[in-house]
């Protein structure tokens, strides 16, 4: 399958007084093209900011080394600041979590429309970039004309949402990050949401990359998922393949975790302990010390993610052999 992103041996780190936060830790990954994506994990995973190195905006004193982080063809980390200011928004974009921090409180939806086009583009021409707004609400199913004169203040968290997936999309990008985008939303916004997103994805067959801890909400629209742990994947597959048959002990986890409608609430099993301190990591595996498999390796050797000629071996001792098969057909 033809990829759009490709991670290779990516980290970020943060300095510390009490040490250094290794918040993404040699990651390689490739996503698919037109697809979407969902990257899950508890708070700390390091999706978020693994994500953010796609547009070098790792926040300060965060630094990020890779042997090359690469969006259709082009090189990231090689990209000179002229150069990102064009890429960001242009190829790829982003929304942030609570969107209501991300309007500017004191300026009108509109405004800020032309301010975020005007900054990318040379178009300056202001009716023409209001009417690109105005096909852009409708299409998120909001009144545009209401919408543009407003300010952030006026309007519901479930609209902001939509009115920053609007702006998400407003120089027509080839990839669309989103972090939680459904977060403090209730249920009916979030269907909403996703299914705005759904159609996205099938009308314009942009790449979207959405973060979320809850791993029950990005089933509506995910056709991969990647499971994050401790500033890892530890699992990558296509949704469907690891809802019915999940083989990282902690994406089991994460899965029996779920709340059911159908089925006996008694059932739910939450994972035991808590997630590791990143400036103390455990020796080997970081999750043997949560894991009911752990075996003596475990807490010496951290098993990796390795690719295969069918996918993804997940990063679980369980998985050695199948990891040395892979290793001798190459």
């Amino acid at each position: 399958m033809e990829t759009i992103i490709e991670f290779e041996n990516v980290n970020v780190s943060f300095s510390m007084r009490e040490g250094t936060v290794k918040a993404v830790r040699d990651v390689s990954l490739s996503i698919p093209k037109g697809k979407v994506t969902a990257l899950v994990g508890e708070s700390g995973s390091g999706k978020s900011t693994l994500a953010s190195t796609l547009l070098r905006m790792v926040s300060a004193p965060g630094k990020i080394s890779a042997k090359s982080i690469q969006v259709d063809g082009q090189d990231v980390m090689a990209m000179s600041e002229k150069k990102l200011r064009h890429y960001r928004w242009s190829e790829v974009s982003m929304v942030f979590q609570a969107a209501q921090n991300s309007l500017n409180p004191v300026v009108t939806i509109g405004e800020q429309f032309i301010e975020t086009y005007q900054a990318h583009r040379k178009e300056s021409d202001k009716k023409v970039i209001e009417k690109r707004a105005i096909e852009l609400l409708e299409y998120v199913k909001l009144e545009p004309k209401r919408v543009l004169r407003s300010y952030p203040h006026e309007l519901s968290g479930g609209m902001k949402q939509r009115v920053m997936i609007a702006f998400s999309l407003l120089l027509e990008p080839k990839v669309v990050i989103l972090d939680e985008p459904t977060t403090a939303l209730d249920v009916i916004t979030q269907d909403s949401i996703f299914s705005i997103l759904q159609k996205i994805n099938d009308e314009f067959g942009i790449t979207l990359l959405l973060l979320s801890h809850d791993i029950a909400v990005v089933a509506k629209v995910a056709d991969y998922l990647g499971v994050m742990y401790a500033g890892k994947i530890v699992e990558f597959d296509e949704i469907y393949t690891i809802f019915e048959q999940p083989k990282h002990p902690y994406t089991q986890g994460l899965l029996r975790a779920v709340p059911s409608l159908i089925h006996d609430l008694g059932k739910i099993k939450p994972i035991p302990g808590a997630s590791p301190n990143l400036l103390d990591l455990p020796s080997g595996c970081p999750f043997h010390p949560r894991c009911e498999y752990a075996m003596s390796h475990c807490k010496t050797i951290e098993p990796e993610l390795k690719r295969s000629k069918d996918g993804y071996i997940p990063a679980c001792h369980l998985f050695d052999h199948e990891r040395k098969e892979a290793a001798l057909t190459k």
